[in-house]
């Protein structure tokens, strides 16, 4: 987990353009988040469909980040296999664990991006199925 870390550092000294995309959003993605679903609960108990897709919106920036994380994720766990290589502290009977290790840190973001995009589109049909009682 450190060796992913220093991953990210490396990102960081290298410009990696993803990371600072990512960097970048999260301002938004985090408003988002929380404001989306209060926005989206408040539409539907009010009857108001425009500030519920609105809410859906703002919930869309959590998703998308969740997108954006992913090469960045992975990215930094190949950076880190390639250091841990390249300064002798994975020999090669060890390179196998280590990679499978840093790839299921990695995978936890898919899931991640999986549970985010599962809940916007539970959003959406639910916003879809309210909008045919206005």
């Amino acid at each position: 987990v450190a060796a992913h870390e220093c991953g990210h550092a490396l990102q960081h000294a290298q410009g990696y353009a993803p990371l600072a995309m990512r960097s970048a959003i999260v301002p938004v993605a985090n408003i988002g988040s929380m404001i989306g679903p209060i926005m989206l609960i408040a539409g539907i108990v009010i009857g108001l469909t425009q500030l519920a897709w609105i809410g859906i919106a703002f919930f869309a920036a959590g998703t998308v980040f969740a997108l954006v994380t992913l090469p960045v994720e992975f990215n930094a766990s190949a950076r880190a296999m390639q250091q841990l290589s390249t300064i002798g502290i994975f020999d090669r009977t060890e390179y196998a664990q280590g990679r499978k290790v840093l790839n299921a840190a990695a995978l936890t973001y898919v899931a991640g991006f999986a549970a985010a995009l599962l809940q916007l589109l539970y959003y959406i049909s639910l916003v879809s199925g309210a909008r045919g009682r206005d």
